[in-house]
């Protein structure tokens, strides 16, 4: 565990060091924006957005005035992490799962370092662990725990239950990172849902043998999910062809439909080293909220 922390913490220096010169030390941004709180009423003033007017107290005719607002001190980062059978893909120093739970690891580190809650769901088709949201380092260290050491209940995924659990669970508008392959189906209209109620970041783990598979004659793919093994001939081109072309379709499915909803979506490959990436989110989230 020690290990792991020091690796971890690492990482998460190297980010804030980059982010720093990159963001003149705004990067924790990418836990501030969905904690707002209503706070007073002022008179409206040119340039304010509409959709701030308190509408029935400037019903009353005295003046038009808008909602202000501060930002809630208990912000709180939800991590939704996919640990169903299908992460369990990639070179066997560094999986899908791996990634994912690095990810998960490093960004609770950074969380707990500018003082959010954290809080952890981890899922396959069901329920695997749920830690709710505390601060400080002992609630770090609580979830990098159930991030690394929880053993699978089952294998299955489910994507539609963790959104719907979630949406269930989660009451008060917060962060949610979702770190899944979002290898499924039929999960759209629950993680449109979440969306639409929270501040919702989607951070796709893949690997190259998703995208590419090698042509090796006749070899069993085993489905770990299924527990089954199926034949197939790699040596067709239309079968390495269908393979890519899937991948490429559902990705581009998943990135409009996180346009379409306003949902950060990140994609980072096994290959790839995670600090770059996850550099680029904090960017856009930043230019982003500045915007707004």
């Amino acid at each position: 565990m020690k290990q792991l922390l020091k690796k971890l913490r690492k990482y998460e220096i190297m980010i804030r060091k980059v982010a720093n010169n990159h963001l003149q030390g705004d990067y924790q941004s990418i836990f501030k924006g969905a904690g707002l709180e209503f706070d007073d009423l002022r008179p409206y003033q040119y340039g304010d957005d509409v959709r701030t007017i308190e509408w029935k107290v400037s019903a009353k005719g005295h003046g038009t005035f808008v909602k202000t607002f501060k930002e809630d001190k208990d912000q709180s980062v939800y991590f939704l992490l996919d640990i169903s059978g299908s992460q369990d893909i990639g070179d066997e120093r560094r999986k899908k799962i791996d990634l994912g739970k690095e990810i998960a690891g490093v960004l609770t580190l950074a969380a707990i370092h500018e003082g959010s809650q954290v809080a952890l769901v981890s899922f396959s088709d069901q329920k695997e662990k749920v830690i709710l949201p505390g601060k400080g380092p002992k609630q770090g260290v609580k979830v990098i725990r159930g991030i690394f050491k929880h053993e699978n209940k089952s294998i299955k995924t489910n994507l539609n239950e963790m959104f719907t659990f979630s949406l269930n669970l989660i009451k008060k508008r917060s962060i949610i990172i979702v770190i899944s392959d979002f290898i499924d189906e039929n999960y759209e209209r629950s993680f449109k849902a979440l969306g639409e109620k929270h501040d919702v970041v989607a951070i796709q783990v893949t690997d190259p043998r998703e995208s590419a598979l090698p042509s090796l004659g006749i070899i069993p793919v085993f489905d770990k999910e299924e527990g089954k093994t199926t034949w197939v001939n790699t040596a067709f081109g239309s079968f390495s062809k269908k393979i890519s072309d899937t991948f490429t379709t559902d990705r581009n499915s998943l990135k409009e439909l996180c346009k379409k909803n306003q949902i950060n979506y990140l994609p980072i490959d096994t290959q790839e080293d995670i600090v770059l990436p996850l550099i680029e989110l904090f960017r856009y989230r930043n230019k982003t909220m500045k915007r707004g």
